[in-house]
């Protein structure tokens, strides 16, 4: 698709990875990018009507409904937007003979894998309800039966938005003790990691999938961390960037049992991203490269 000057439709272009995708979507054709406020994906007329109007040839969807202790309350919303909304731009996918690039969690899992990350083919399992709803989605794009790529990533953060690495930030210049799970662990994964990678595949894709591309992969930082270990390497960098600035003195490790959310999360939130590197020829960044890399900017510097 590269260079071709393809049709894109970008929804959720508001968020944290659909603000990084408007960069790396921009030399691969004319980009429309909706947002909330411009697509109610609630509104499944308005998603079929505009997709009929713009024919896109490639669908970016990086909308979703991301509270995820919200969603143990409001689980209509989170099912509307996260399973039905795709389900329908899947559909219109098909029948336009678009591809449709959409992100998924590790949420689909329920994260007791011991010792290992998980690969595309392990059974899912969601704990909650937003990793139900996103696996009802995933589960929606493939019976509609057109050309896809889900993405499974997890822990995202980046410059725009809300994220774990803005709350330490701002937690450790109102507090001298930072109190961090220790056991649960993953990778830390940048927005625009995610949509550089989001990019350089759709690059890659044919007019049609001839190549058995389509399906699920995972998409994740390389390295393995805890939120302890992170928040501990976001307080350190913080210490030297604005040494006047931090009051926090000992960010300490704790067990989830002892920060009790509405919404349980997996404990192993690591996923397996060889099928993703070997199939699309590309290499993955340690998270803590990848962090290093942008922390001025997440500070504004």
């Amino acid at each position: 698709m590269a260079g071709s000057g393809a049709r894109i439709l970008l929804t959720g272009a508001n968020g944290q990875v659909g603000h990084e995708l408007l960069r790396t979507l921009a030399p691969l054709g004319e980009v429309t990018a909706t947002g909330r406020d411009g697509l109610d994906l609630r509104d499944e007329s308005a998603i079929r009507t505009l997709l009929r109007q713009l024919r896109p040839q490639l669908i970016v969807n990086a909308a979703a409904y991301t509270a995820v202790d919200k969603a143990e309350s409001q689980a209509e919303l989170a099912f509307a937007v996260n399973a039905r909304a795709p389900a329908i731009l899947a559909q219109e996918a098909a029948a336009l003979g678009a591809w449709l690039i959409h992100y998924s969690t590790d949420y689909v899992f329920a994260g007791d894998k011991p010792q290992a990350a998980y690969l595309e083919t392990d059974p899912t399992g969601p704990i909650n309800v937003y990793g139900r709803s996103k696996l009802a989605g995933e589960e929606a794009i493939a019976a509609a039966g057109g050309a896809h790529i889900i993405l499974r990533t997890s822990w995202v953060y980046g410059a725009h938005g809300a994220n774990f690495v803005k709350t330490i930030i701002r937690l450790a210049r109102e507090r001298e003790t930072l109190s961090i799970v220790a056991d649960q662990i993953g990778a830390p994964t940048s927005s625009s990691l995610i949509a550089d990678t989001t990019a350089q595949l759709a690059a890659q894709l044919g007019a049609a999938d001839t190549g058995g591309t389509s399906g699920v992969y995972h998409l994740q930082s390389a390295g393995t961390a805890s939120w302890y270990e992170f928040a501990s390497l976001i307080v350190d960098r913080l210490r030297g960037a604005e040494p006047q600035a931090v009051r926090c003195r000992e960010v300490l490790p704790i067990p989830a049992s002892a920060y009790p959310t509405p919404a349980r999360r997996p404990a192993n939130s690591r996923l397996d991203c060889g099928k993703l590197t070997q199939r699309f020829s590309l290499r993955l960044p340690h998270w803590r490269d990848d962090f290093e890399r942008l922390f001025p900017a997440i500070l504004g510097k």
